[in-house]
């Protein structure tokens, strides 16, 4: 199987060219990759809590779903271990609509028989991101004002998943 590219070639935010449409001959992208991230709410969803900490992007950026999937398993194995399931309710804001696209371009002997170059360079789809303003929010946890120092550890720990910085913010429910 191919190497996952590295983030920083996808970590700007460029123009969504991404067109699908319910007619085949009208979609710019001919496929559509699934999403990694297995779930966006976690925890206990039914009851209310009184704090809610949240995760706040500070630049312009596009997180692939590999990276929110990672940063949410980080972030919920850290709740989960530390306040138990019943004592927080954790929900990812971030979702990844854009397509990543990827032109391979072959080297080595013989590549001149396979390679198209820039001549057909829309690219094949490889993942999918979500395209972040600066002051987003990303992850948001609520919990019980005595937990609100574990829960912002957690989200630590979720932050450095991230190819951006993070700040965390407190703020009542109400």
């Amino acid at each position: 199987m191919a190497k996952k590219r590295r983030a920083v070639a996808y970590r700007t935010v460029e123009r969504p060219y991404t067109r699908y449409s319910k007619y085949k001959k009208q979609n710019f992208v001919r496929g559509n990759p699934v999403i990694k991230v297995v779930r966006f709410n976690s925890g206990n969803m039914k009851k209310k809590f009184p704090v809610k900490i949240v995760l706040i992007s500070n630049s312009a950026v596009q997180i692939r779903d590999m990276s929110i999937e990672s940063a949410r398993l980080a972030c919920h194995r850290t709740l989960e271990k530390n306040i138990g399931k019943d004592n927080f309710h954790m929900k990812i804001l971030a979702y990844p609509h854009h397509v990543l696209r990827e032109n391979p371009l072959a080297s080595g002997a013989g590549a001149d028989r396979m390679s198209t170059g820039m001549k057909k360079s829309f690219g094949k789809p490889v993942g999918k991101a979500a395209q972040i303003r600066a002051g987003k929010e990303l992850i948001m946890v609520e919990t019980d004002t005595k937990h609100v120092k574990l829960a912002k550890r957690a989200l630590r720990y979720a932050a450095h998943k991230f190819p951006t910085g993070c700040s965390i913010k407190v703020l009542n429910s109400e």
